[in-house]
């Protein structure tokens, strides 16, 4: 176990007027509280604390207070510590830094997935206001990545693993801190995918010596070219992590002697003039190939990371990937924002940083009306998505949106009026549909109409959370004033029915205790929820009236929405509110087979639709005639329709093992279709009928044994 002196030496080598006393106290608070408790690997606790202040010191070189946050990250989490007690003894910055870390333990949630959801909600939140308050949960997390084998349960490993490769790695790319990236990808792609890691681990350490002989023969070249040109620079070779190898392999279907940047070479100068003359060195040493060159010195990525790519034919007509760059622009690509960081005691973080990390406070405003935690979790993913496009005002200002960003993306991001009322848009004054996907360098005008207004139609293709969540907002605005004038019209007839004045009885107190029976906050949001279908009139007629006999043989408006189309099977895979026959349809967008985590939407005329909570799809529906469903455990006969994707290499007979396979594990194939691509990789296409989760799982693995599989997987939504 690492010992407090240890880092206190490193704090105290770049920062010698540091407040040791600060980080004294925070030890020994933290070791008092953590007294007897030992994490999973039989260590005492207080090792990870240790650990993580260990690399907020000795790799981002952080102050004082940030160092002492992480002794203390867990301390209200998981012992006796309050707030107020860590606020009166190390003062509000730590509490405030330590609050926003913390997990939410102590809150109850309707699922784990809510319960992840609302604790990244908080840490944005935090981050928002201080930033150090993700680098310490990204060194938290880190350090649990490397302790992750001590988990008992492989479906544990895996949830944690998936959920640092969709948070916390992209994360880390934001804020340009890849060294974290690449680990937290790489630990997670080995739990997660154990047979690729394996298999790409072994092929990339096979011919390893040759590899290394190349590289030195590359870098004397480069070294001796710029010499002759008089540019003084260093040259590096590194290795390609196993996960973006692995990603390269099944995206762009290639096998791994395909892959030809599994190692990139860096060239680092002193100045940017020196840069771009080096990279036009490299392109009259060696070819350059179209279209593989990117400018990051003139466009820098929203992180701050700065350099000049390119790939070439190098020597023996092998491609080689190059990065160009200043030993600043090293710098802050090795440590992102904390190389950038200005916390020191009593100062306050450069403006020009907390302008260059807006996304955080763009990701908090965004995410205020999300209350599904499966939309937050989508649109947080979404946020953090690292590609991007730069694209120019009619006034000449760049903007950066991601890849794949349309006009109406635009539109929304310099204003919301101006998206509600886009009507058109020009791209270097050519008139083009509000699909066009936005290329770097376009420039851009919006065309507005007045009282015009969003269509559904645009969250087809809207890739930024800010223009999508303005659409469903306009929407949800509509189908509410629409839903509060069918559910007055329905309670007003269902009222008269019981000789009942309705409008006299809203403005009753017993109307007011009414609504706050079912859970709302006003009048109006009872009266939508009755347009919307979520409760009926004659559940609230019942409050008014002392016969309930004489209404107990009519049905719920759920019932009377899908009630033409019932169903007299006595039992089903899905349980709907407890509410017996009615008609259930399986979304065939995501396909949802039981073990899944499910979510139901009311259809008018169609019954109750069965989609995965992932489901975009369904994240796309309005929330309010969203409904609660689950898997009926009584049922075990029936099987459910999946679509999976197999990639191999081509070879006879493949195509018969794969079926046998299938067929051994009692599963049925429905349809199948492959196709051989120019490199003579093979993608099957499947849709199976399997029982559950556990049975897709237990197919999908002996798929894999078969040789020359590379890949099989069940094909997202």
């Amino acid at each position: 176990m690492i010992r407090i002196n240890d880092i206190i030496d490193k704090i105290t080598e770049y920062n010698p007027d540091a407040d040791i006393d600060l980080i004294d106290r925070a030890y020994i608070y933290s070791a008092r509280v953590h007294d007897g408790q030992v994490r999973l690997s039989g260590e005492p606790y207080l090792s990870h604390p240790l650990e993580v202040a260990n690399i907020l010191a000795e790799n981002m070189k952080l102050d004082v207070v940030s160092i002492a946050a992480g002794l203390l990250h867990d301390v209200i989490e998981d012992t006796h510590s309050t707030p107020e007690e860590v606020k009166e003894i190390f003062g509000p910055e730590v509490l405030h830094i330590v609050s926003g870390v913390t997990k939410l333990s102590s809150l109850t949630f309707n699922s784990s997935q809510a319960r992840q959801a609302e604790s990244i909600r908080r840490m944005f939140l935090a981050m928002a206001d201080d930033i150090r308050v993700v680098l310490i949960k990204l060194t938290d997390r880190l350090h649990n990545m490397r302790t992750l084998q001590f988990h008992k349960t492989e479906q544990r490993k895996k949830e944690i693993s998936q959920e640092t490769l969709d948070i916390y790695a992209p994360i880390a790319a934001r804020l340009g801190i890849y060294w974290i990236k690449k680990e937290l990808e790489d630990t997670a792609f080995m739990y997660l995918y154990p047979e690729e890691h394996s298999n790409i681990k072994d092929l990339v350490s096979g011919d390893k010596e040759k590899r290394e002989e190349y590289v030195e023969l590359v870098k004397k070249q480069i070294k001796k070219t710029m010499g002759e040109n008089n540019l003084k620079c260093e040259v590096l070779g590194r290795y390609k992590s196993f996960y973006s190898i692995y990603k390269k392999m099944t995206t762009q279907n290639l096998e791994f002697k395909d892959v030809y940047d599994i190692i990139a070479f860096r060239i680092i100068l002193d100045t940017v003039p020196q840069c771009y003359e080096a990279l036009g060195i490299i392109h009259s040493l060696w070819k350059p190939i179209d279209k593989k060159f990117k400018d990051y010195i003139g466009f820098p990525k929203p992180n701050m990371y700065q350099a000049l790519h390119t790939s070439v034919i190098g020597p023996s007509g092998e491609r080689i990937e190059l990065q160009i760059r200043t030993r600043e622009m090293d710098k802050v690509a090795k440590a992102g924002i904390a190389a950038h960081w200005s916390y020191k005691e009593g100062k306050s973080i450069d403006e020009n940083i907390s302008k260059t990390f807006a996304w955080i406070q763009n990701v908090v405003e965004n995410q205020e009306n999300f209350m599904n935690p499966d939309e937050f979790l989508e649109n947080v993913r979404i946020d953090l998505f690292p590609d991007e496009v730069y694209v120019f005002t009619p006034r000449g200002e760049i903007k950066n949106l991601p890849k794949g960003a349309t006009p109406v993306d635009f539109a929304y991001l310099i204003h919301t009026e101006v998206g509600n009322q886009c009507s058109g848009a020009k791209v270097n004054e050519r008139i083009v549909p509000l699909n066009y996907e936005l290329k770097t360098g376009d420039r851009l005008k919006i065309l507005t109409t007045k009282n015009h207004h969003p269509s559904k139609d645009w969250l087809n293709f809207v890739k930024t959370v800010k223009a999508r969540s303005r659409i469903r907002q306009w929407i949800k605005t509509q189908e509410t004033e629409r839903s509060i004038t069918l559910g007055r019209e329905m309670c007003e007839k269902t009222f008269r029915k019981n000789d009942l004045n309705f409008n006299a009885i809203i403005k009753s107190e017993t109307m007011a205790k009414v609504v706050e029976h079912f859970g709302f906050k006003s009048i109006d949001d009872l009266i939508a929820n009755v347009g919307y279908g979520k409760i009926t009139p004659l559940q609230v007629v019942r409050k008014f009236i002392s016969k309930p006999d004489s209404i107990d043989k009519q049905k719920s408006l759920i019932n009377k929405i899908v009630g033409r189309v019932r169903k007299k099977k006595p039992k089903t895979g899905v349980i709907v509110k407890g509410v017996d026959d009615i008609l259930i349809k399986f979304g065939k967008c995501c396909q949802p087979v039981p073990g899944d985590p499910i979510t139901g939407y009311i259809t008018q005329g169609y019954g109750v639709t069965v989609h995965r909570t992932s489901c975009v799809n369904a994240l796309k529906m309005n929330p309010e005639r969203q409904i609660d469903v689950e898997w009926n455990k009584e049922v075990f006969s029936e099987t459910y329709p999946v679509k999976i994707c197999i990639t191999s290499y081509d070879r006879v007979g493949l195509l018969a093992d794969i079926a046998s396979n299938i067929s051994k594990n009692r599963a049925n194939i429905l349809s199948v279709s492959s196709k051989i691509q120019a490199n003579s990789l093979v993608n099957c296409l499947l849709t199976i009928s399997v029982t559950d989760t556990k049975h897709l799982k237990k197919v999908l693995s002996d798929i894999k044994k078969v040789k020359r599989i590379f890949e099989a997987k069940r094909l997202k939504d």
